[in-house]
């Protein structure tokens, strides 16, 4: 049986990603594929992550993602794909999601943004989603 933290973590993640009961981490990465070598990672994303970090109040989940994804594009790390699409599950738009990308340019530069908005394109294009670009200038 599951302790309170570790359901605590199950139970954010099913928020974060719509995924079902059967499958509660979707196709979020959380260390399963590590369980010949780090049998333990999986239980240490759960309840850190997502138990505690995650279910912390103060920011609802949308600018939990903004913030994760913002850490994501600054870092370069491939992580920013499975937080894209968990931003769409929360409710950003993909106008926001693009806008956060974007307003990082200065502080992170051309070639973290670019990365970051290549896979950002590909999980709209996988998805069917288009962005409205008619207040760019």
């Amino acid at each position: 049986m599951a302790n309170a933290l570790y359901q605590k973590g199950i139970d954010k993640i099913q928020v974060l990603t719509a995924s079902p009961d059967d499958n509660p981490t979707g196709e979020m990465d959380i260390g399963e594929r590590f369980k010949d070598i780090a049998p333990d990672l999986t239980k240490y994303v759960v309840e850190f992550a997502f138990g505690g970090i995650y279910s912390r109040p103060g920011l609802d989940d949308k600018q939990k993602v903004l913030a994760t994804i913002t850490a994501l594009v600054a870092q370069g790390k491939p992580q920013i794909a499975m937080h894209i699409k968990t931003g769409l599950t929360v409710g950003l738009t993909p106008e926001e999601i693009v806008g956060c990308i974007m307003h990082l340019i200065p502080y992170v530069g051309f070639p973290s943004v670019l990365n970051a908005l290549t896979v950002t394109q590909e999980i709209f294009e996988e998805q069917g989603i288009s962005v409205d670009t008619s207040a760019v200038q």
